[in-house]
């Protein structure tokens, strides 16, 4: 008999309903930062899950999330609210809260991105890389303890940057490919998480962390089997806050996703 992947991705952002409107779960301790907690990215694609098994589209599009305390692991609960059901998009709001305090509000719009039509025009081109291959793994020989995040995704670099090494470049933009660990595609639920896996590329300015506040995620195409090409970039650090803008593009070429945050240096 054929046998079914657990895959951690889908494994880890499932819910029970116990109630109307309202999920609980255990937030798992394989996808927490540096910091012990769980990744924003992650937290996300919680909150998306259980939307999305109360909306009849099954793509997300647009993802607006606020972040108002880290997620520690353990017994969570997940509250939603449906806005609007239309023909094309249907928009929701799920909260996120660990010992009845609130961690994430999610904000989220879904389609179905394989009936999308439409004029199209793209003004940018993906990352120019080397073959997988012929890049290295930054992790290599690395323990990620306590960011277990590092054993979920991997990654591959033309060079390793500086900030890897612990000695920041000053450089605040990076490219780079990106895959789940276990051997999962991508989807465009997925997507949402993965904007937000790798190392922040302002850690090359040599600034010791930075925490989400806010995070939105925009969704374009449904991605095609295979390593993900990343494009990433800060151009404004003002008063210690900044943002980060990710671009995915997918092994075919095609944008798939486009994020932006706002985050905090503490």
């Amino acid at each position: 008999m054929p046998t079914t992947t657990n895959y951690a991705f889908d494994t880890d952002t499932a819910s029970t309903p116990v109630g109307p409107h309202e999920f609980e779960l255990e937030l798992s301790d394989r996808w927490n930062t540096m910091g012990g907690t769980a990744n924003g990215g992650y937290l996300i694609a919680i909150c998306l899950q259980a939307l999305r098994a109360e909306l009849p589209h099954p793509d997300v599009l647009s993802a607006s999330a606020h972040y108002l305390r880290p997620g520690t692991n353990g017994p969570a609960r997940i509250r939603t609210d449906l806005a609007r059901i239309g023909r094309r998009t249907a928009t929701g709001q799920a909260i996120l809260t660990r010992d009845d305090r609130e961690i994430i509000r999610v904000l989220a719009t879904f389609t179905d991105l394989s009936k999308a039509t439409g004029q199209t025009v793209v003004r940018n081109t993906p990352p120019e890389l080397p073959a997988p291959d012929d890049c290295v793994n930054p992790l290599r020989g690395i323990t990620p303890s306590p960011a277990t995040i590092a054993e979920r995704v991997e990654f591959r670099m033309p060079q390793i940057p500086g900030y890897w090494r612990g000695t920041p470049g000053g450089t605040s933009a990076a490219e780079f490919w990106m895959r789940f660990a276990d051997g999962r595609n991508a989807d465009p639920l997925a997507l949402a998480l993965l904007v937000d896996a790798a190392m922040p590329v302002v850690f090359d300015l040599g600034v010791p962390g930075s925490s989400t506040i806010e995070l939105t995620v925009h969704i374009r195409r449904r991605p095609a089997p295979g390593w993900l090409a990343c494009r990433v970039t800060t151009n404004y650090l003002i008063d210690g806050f900044h943002e980060e803008d990710f671009e995915i593009w997918d092994s075919t070429g095609t944008l798939v996703a486009q994020s932006r945050q706002l985050a905090l240096i503490p």
